[in-house]
């Protein structure tokens, strides 16, 4: 079966699914590597026919490869604004992709573990997108992937500088290795800032939900590698995984100190859980933060009539471009109402 939007709509991704290491704090891991095609011109440098040749050589390789043979192929001049927001949503596509620029295009494999971006800043942006804490897991498919690619495209390399890239900090390995995690006992505690201040000191940077640009929402944060030249691809995936590690016991241990001190933990967790089961509006921030405390509660044990992977959905499947291609003419208030529909729907289902 050919991957596809309604697919998407129907199966939650399998990142979202809650069974990798440390999935009570960490939601996902992903790998993303950059690539260039030897003498084809970097996109910030190409003209449109230089592009158009580029995605088209890209999607015939992406193609062959045993992971992506059933995925989906969007080129997004042709997508229309609700798909194009969906990719931005689940973590297929960076909101600059999107905008639909000549040339660009997403391949997405079954599940969406697997995904290439061809024409954002780089010619190829390859990414493996894993459950729970698992860095190395992601890279090896990643690389797997990669060496088939490369078959076809034979990337832009020099001996002296590894991977040739369009922006300075991704020269080398070309590899981004980025957690998605929930520190919220953190936030509440009030020491998230000092905390996540430390990660930078270790070459780390601190990210919201979507990555880049984007702000903290329902205590959700990316942490990822800042550079990738003169370290190779195991060291990052190492170092990721160790940081992560540490903040992610950090923050299991200030769980168990607002356990012990904050009798309104649960009271919290269930009254979202209440409110999320009953509104009849929600808008998408309310959702991110009842959510968030929902998450809390089923990952420390205190609500057992739901599972975490459908919490996790829940942070997906409720977003604009989500409501927009269900229901693409509703205004705000219908998509309020619409989006609270989801939620009653997914939680009863999971009950």
């Amino acid at each position: 079966m050919t991957w596809s939007f309604d697919a998407m709509m129907r199966e939650p991704a399998a990142w979202l699914d809650g069974s990798g290491a440390r999935s009570d704090v960490i939601l996902s891991t992903r790998v993303r590597l950059a690539r260039n095609i030897e003498g084809e011109r970097f996109p910030g440098r190409a003209g449109r026919a230089d592009l158009e040749r580029v995605r088209d050589r890209a999607l015939e390789a992406a193609l062959r490869s045993n992971y992506l043979r059933n995925a989906l192929v969007v080129r997004v001049e042709d997508a229309d604004e609700p798909q194009r927001q969906i990719l931005v949503e689940r973590h297929l596509a960076s909101p600059e992709l999107a905008c639909g620029g000549p040339g660009g295009a997403v391949v997405v494999g079954e599940r969406e573990i697997v995904s290439v971006m061809v024409n954002e800043e780089d010619h190829i942006r390859l990414q493996c997108i894993r459950s729970g804490l698992q860095p190395l897991d992601a890279w090896r498919l990643a690389g797997k992937i990669e060496s088939e690619l490369d078959r076809n495209l034979h990337y832009a390399f020099l001996s002296d500088w590894g991977y040739l890239t369009a922006c300075p900090t991704n020269v080398g390995t070309g590899m981004r290795v980025s957690v998605l995690a929930h520190f919220i006992a953190l936030v509440r505690s009030g020491r998230v800032s000092q905390v996540l201040g430390s990660v930078s000191k270790l070459g780390l940077s601190v990210r919201g939900f979507y990555g880049e640009g984007s702000a903290a929402q329902g205590a959700f944060f990316q942490i990822s590698n800042r550079t990738t030249l003169g370290q190779t691809e195991d060291d990052i995936a190492y170092t990721v995984e160790r940081v992560a590690g540490q903040l992610s016991n950090l923050e299991s241990e200030a769980r168990a100190q607002l356990a012990a001190s904050d009798r309104r933990l649960a009271d919290e967790a269930w009254r979202a859980y209440g409110v999320l089961r009953s509104a009849r509006l929600l808008t998408a921030g309310e959702v991110m933060e009842l959510a968030s405390s929902l998450r809390l509660g089923v990952a420390e044990g205190l609500i057992d009539t739901v599972p975490l992977s459908t919490v996790n959905r829940l942070l997906v499947v409720t977003q604009p471009g989500h409501l927009r291609y269900v229901r693409g003419d509703a205004s705000a208030e219908e998509r309020n109402a619409l989006r609270a529909d989801i939620v009653r729907r997914e939680l009863s289902s999971a009950h």
